[in-house]
């Protein structure tokens, strides 16, 4: 596992969402991240129970927040290469692809989770 400096730019993966951005501190089991962009929107449900609708709350996940930041798992934490990507476009992407892998699912779970992405994305997204 290398290890990385404050200021670099690194990938992490936080809960079932992927995101780019740059350390901003280092901890003996994490790395803070600061999010510059989401380059795959967490799975909606329990975490839990993936894929399962049949459970007490069905959770609206969100991404993280441009400029948030989060501890993540040193071992969950990789090199970024290249310029990040501009966080409202990457979030688009990010949800577009969610979409397109829930409408080809044609189960309870899917249905649910395409409806809270909906919800989600006009918020995101509002003018």
């Amino acid at each position: 596992m290398s290890e990385f400096k404050i200021g670099e730019k690194v990938t992490g993966i936080y809960k079932t969402g992927k995101y780019a951005g740059e350390v901003t501190d280092i901890r003996p089991e994490h790395y803070l991240i600061r999010v510059m962009s989401v380059l795959k929107h967490p799975t909606q449900g329990d975490l839990h129970s993936p894929k399962d609708v049949n459970v007490g709350i069905f959770h609206e996940r969100r991404a993280l927040a441009f400029r948030e930041q989060a501890n993540i798992p040193k071992k969950m934490v990789k090199p970024y290469e290249g310029e990040l990507p501009d966080y409202i476009e990457s979030l688009k992407e990010a949800v577009n692809n969610l979409k397109e892998t829930l409408k080809g699912d044609d189960s309870a779970w899917a249905s649910q989770s395409l409806k809270n992405i909906e919800t989600l994305e006009k918020d995101y997204f509002k003018s």
